[in-house]
C-alpha cells in the first residue's frame, strides 16, 4: 500500500458517493431524500448503493472512520441547509475539500489512467500541478461568492442565473480535479474510450436539431433576466455541439497527434485568473 497524493480522485464525485451511503444506511434515510438532498437522480443513489457508480478508491475511504465522519457530516449539513432555505452546493464542496486533506492508505495500481505516460517534461508538469490548484481555488472561491449573492436576491430568476453560474464553476472545479491524476503520472494526452464515432455523431445531429429550436419568435418579448436565462440555454446548446465537435476531430487516439505532445498554443504555465 502508498499514501496517495492529494488531487488524484474527483472528490466532489467521492464525497457525493460516501454521503449517499451514509445517508441511507447511517441516518436510515430513502435513497430519494439522499437523491434530492445531493442533487442528483435516484438512480444514481441506486447506483453508489451498489457500487457501480463509484469513484476508483472509494473501497478505501468507504472503510475509513474519518472519511466516513465527513460524509456523515456533509449530509447532515445538507439537511440543515435544505430546511432552512439554504444553499447546499457548498456544503457538498466543503465535504470534498475535507476529503481532499485526508491522508487514506490505498492501492497504487487500483487507479492508472488511460493514456501516454512520461512523456512531458518534469518542469512542465509542475507548472501544470501549479495551475490545477490555482484554478480549483478559484473557482471555488466563484461558488462561494454565487452563493451568498444567490441567497441575497429577492427573486426566483436572479437566483437562478447565480445558481447556474455556481454550479458552472463548481462543474470546473470537478474537471480540474478529474485530470489531476493524469497529471500526477506524467500523462498529457488521453483519449475517448467506450464509445463510438457513430454515437458521437448522432448525438451532434441530436443537438443540432435542439439548437436549431432556439432562435424561436416566442421568446423575442421577454427581457431582463428572463432572457438571459433563454440566452444562457443557447449558449449552451452551442458549446455542446463545439464539444462534440471537438471529440469527434481530436478526442479519438488514430487522430492524435505525438503522444505526450502538448495542444499547439497552449502554454502550461496559465495564470489563475477565471475564464
Amino acid at each position: 500500500m502508498t499514501r496517495r497524493r492529494t488531487g488524484s480522485v474527483a472528490w466532489v464525485h467521492l464525497v457525493q458517493a460516501l454521503a449517499a451511503r451514509e445517508g441511507v444506511e447511517a441516518l436510515g434515510l430513502s435513497a430519494r431524500r439522499v437523491a434530492s438532498l445531493l442533487g442528483v437522480a435516484p438512480s444514481a443513489v441506486s447506483q453508489y448503493l451498489s457500487g457501480q457508480r463509484v469513484e476508483q478508491g472509494f473501497v478505501a475511504y468507504a472503510t475509513n472512520e474519518r472519511a466516513r465522519a465527513i460524509a456523515r457530516r456533509t449530509i447532515e449539513q445538507l439537511i440543515e441547509a435544505v430546511e432552512n432555505g439554504h444553499e447546499a452546493t457548498r456544503v457538498v464542496l466543503e465535504g470534498a475539500a475535507s476529503l481532499a486533506e485526508l491522508p487514506v492508505e490505498r492501492d497504487p495500481r487500483s487507479d492508472l489512467p488511460v493514456g501516454t505516460r512520461d512523456r512531458v517534461p518534469s518542469a512542465e508538469l509542475r507548472a501544470l500541478a501549479r495551475w490545477l490548484r490555482r484554478r480549483v481555488k478559484a473557482e471555488q472561491v466563484a461558488v462561494a461568492q454565487c452563493m451568498r449573492l444567490a441567497q441575497r436576491a429577492r427573486d426566483e430568476l436572479t437566483r437562478s442565473i447565480l445558481r447556474q453560474i455556481a454550479s458552472d464553476s463548481l462543474r470546473h472545479a470537478e474537471i480540474v480535479a478529474s485530470l489531476a491524476p493524469y497529471i500526477d503520472r506524467g500523462v498529457a494526452n488521453a483519449f475517448a474510450s467506450g464509445v463510438t464515432r457513430r454515437e458521437i455523431e448522432g448525438l451532434i445531429e441530436s443537438e443540432r436539431r435542439a439548437e436549431s429550436q432556439a432562435d424561436t419568435p416566442a421568446t423575442r418579448p421577454l427581457q431582463g433576466t428572463m432572457a438571459i436565462l433563454i440566452a444562457s440555454m443557447e449558449a449552451d446548446e452551442r458549446k455542446h455541439a463545439e464539444l462534440l465537435r471537438s471529440l469527434l476531430a481530436t478526442g479519438f487516439r488514430d487522430e492524435a497527434g505525438p503522444a505526450g505532445a502538448l495542444p499547439r498554443g497552449r502554454s502550461v504555465t496559465t495564470g489563475a485568473g477565471r475564464r
